[in-house]
């Protein structure tokens, strides 16, 4: 891997590309105000969470285990379980990146799906820098920005049952989900997972359900998970 300085024409499609992955991810943060809030989290702890967590998926997870009736404690631990695959990120991207310091530490603030992405492709490191920083820091200030004006948009709206707000959560995460069940494996995982949730709901509390399910999930991707060639 090189630290070759990149032409100016791959330079600006890096920054294109990795700026309109930036935009369309970013501009979702709305959502996550506007749910959050419906959940019943304030304006200030909605954006606590995407400034200080900035992981979309455990977002929605902790705040659908609160709006649900769930302990704050079995939300956290639902976040940390869908959060668990940027530390697989992280592995791959350490090598490659070769930041150190304080440089690997604001990074990995902004590793999440997406800046990976962007940079696992690269052929060279100069490359794989500038498609991480540009999408994860791009990613980072509209998500910030758009989770405030959701927020404070949701607060405005008053009881949110009257708007329907009160499913958003659950609408959110079939939006993220829904993507990813093109593969018929993807599709029994989901329903395998959706089957045990709702099995254990009538016997345990409101928050343990998710966990359950992304039981489920951990189990199935280890079972499946093809030898190292």
């Amino acid at each position: 891997m090189t630290d070759a300085p990149l032409p100016d024409q791959e330079r600006r499609g890096i920054i294109r590309d990795s700026l309109g992955v930036g935009v369309a991810t970013g501009a979702y943060g709305v959502g996550f105000g506007a749910v959050s809030v419906a959940a019943g989290l304030t304006v200030w702890q909605t954006c606590a969470l995407s400034l200080l967590v900035f992981t979309g998926a455990s977002q929605f997870a902790l705040v659908g285990v609160v709006a649900s009736g769930g302990a704050p404690l079995a939300g956290a631990l639902s976040a940390m379980l869908l959060g668990t695959r940027n530390t697989l990120y992280g592995l791959r991207l350490a090598p490659l990146l070769d930041w150190h310091g304080a440089r690997r530490a604001a990074a990995a603030h902004v590793l999440i799906d997406e800046s990976t992405a962007m940079s696992v492709t690269r052929e060279s490191r100069t490359a794989a820098r500038l498609g991480f920083l540009v999408t994860g820091v791009s990613i980072f200030v509209l998500w910030n920005l758009a989770t405030l004006a959701g927020a404070l948009a949701g607060n405005a709206l008053g009881d949110p049952r009257q708007y329907g707000l009160d499913a958003a959560v659950g609408a959110a995460f079939l939006a993220l989900l829904w993507p990813r069940l093109h593969k018929r494996s993807n599709q029994l995982v989901a329903a395998a997972a959706a089957a045990v949730a709702l099995g254990v709901v009538p016997i345990v509390p409101a928050g343990v359900p998710v966990l359950a399910a992304a039981g489920v999930a951990l189990l199935a991707g280890a079972l499946m998970k093809e030898p190292a060639r």
